[in-house]
């Protein structure tokens, strides 16, 4: 197969570009080779710079559950982009889709749209620990929450060392006050608990973790976890920027019935487009400016071509159950096909 093209392009990146990419699993470090440019999809196919066709098993890592240009989302962004790509001002777009993920959504009773997942994870974080008035944060060792510094610890690459930054330029500081536990282990997490009692503003988990292969969590697992936060008035975040809208239509809390207080979203909310969005229960929503004393902006959230996008996205997600049942037939199709391979 010729990839010339991408070749040439890739070398013309690297002069501008660290690395040639501008997120580094686009380099292919980890599985060798050149990376591919591509320059066009639709549907489950993909075309590269060389013209060559391929089936896309990544979906832009998760947000093109639909597929590439799907006519409903494309005519939603066209319309928007009529109006404008950006007014700095509330739209009536951010508000119809604040009140869809409500909808959708169990344990969402307000949110806040931003332009990542590593922005919604770091924002729930702040507001936990404005909420709480507490430092210190659980994660799990090999579930991955964004670049934010307080995530690169124990990531799912890197060093696995307790307190230990996976990066330069993350502070030792900011390393402790992020506690490790490891996964689907409940005993090992009432421990850091009891050891750092009323310490502890949160605790931030992908429900299913997606970082270190596809780990399930174990039965009573997180509602264990549900059960311990309540005790002992830890904000319980559930990180859903890959299971949101994915498992199904309420994300992993609908599917395994466990309402977190918190719960951060990406990829597919945006339909292809740049959106994050953390929301939850009332009550410490409320604590986000302008309402509340913890600070978060940005110049692009609710941006009206993002949000008629992600509107366009989850509305086809809602009404159509349908869309569920074929992903999951599709699934065990392809995960039967590796397993014979």
């Amino acid at each position: 197969m010729e990839i010339k093209k991408s070749k040439d392009l890739f070398n013309e990146a690297k002069k501008y570009i660290p690395g040639g990419v501008n997120s580094p699993v686009r380099a292919f470090k980890a599985v060798g080779g050149d990376p591919i440019f591509f320059s066009k999809a639709k549907g489950s196919h993909m075309w590269d710079a060389d013209g060559n066709k391929y089936i896309d098993m990544i979906n832009s890592w998760g947000p093109m559950i639909l597929g590439h240009a799907n006519e409903v989302v494309e005519e939603a962004i066209i319309k928007a982009v009529k109006g404008s790509t950006s007014f700095g001002a509330p739209t009536e777009g951010e508000v119809t889709l604040a009140e869809l993920i409500c909808e959708m959504v169990p344990s969402i009773e307000k949110v806040r749209m931003v332009n990542s997942g590593t922005e919604a994870t770091m924002s729930a974080v702040r507001l936990a620990r404005g909420f709480t008035g507490r430092k210190k944060i659980i994660k799990f060792t090999g579930c991955y929450h964004g670049h934010g510094d307080s995530f690169l610890i124990a990531a799912g690459s890197g060093a696995m060392t307790m307190g230990t930054p996976n990066s330069p330029g993350v502070t030792t500081g900011t390393a402790k006050d992020t506690l490790l536990a490891p996964f689907n282990n409940l005993e090992a997490v009432k421990e850091i608990i009891s050891k750092h009692n009323g310490e502890i503003a949160c605790l931030i988990i992908e429900p299913v973790a997606g970082n270190m292969g596809c780990v399930l969590p174990e039965e009573g697992f997180l509602q264990g976890l549900r059960d311990l936060c309540t005790q002992k008035g830890i904000v319980l975040i559930f990180d859903e920027v890959m299971t949101g809208f994915r498992l199904a239509r309420g994300g992993a809390q609908e599917l395994y019935g466990v309402k977190p207080d918190l719960t951060t979203l990406g990829k597919i909310i945006g339909g292809g487009m740049p959106v994050g969005a953390y929301g939850g229960r009332k009550e410490i929503m409320d604590f986000v400016s302008p309402d509340g004393p913890v600070y978060q902006a940005g110049t692009l959230s609710g941006n009206p071509v993002a949000m008629a996008a992600g509107y366009a996205t989850l509305s086809q997600l809602n009404n159509q159950p349908e869309i569920y049942h074929q992903l999951e037939v599709t699934t065990k199709k392809i995960v039967a096909g590796y397993a014979d391979t």
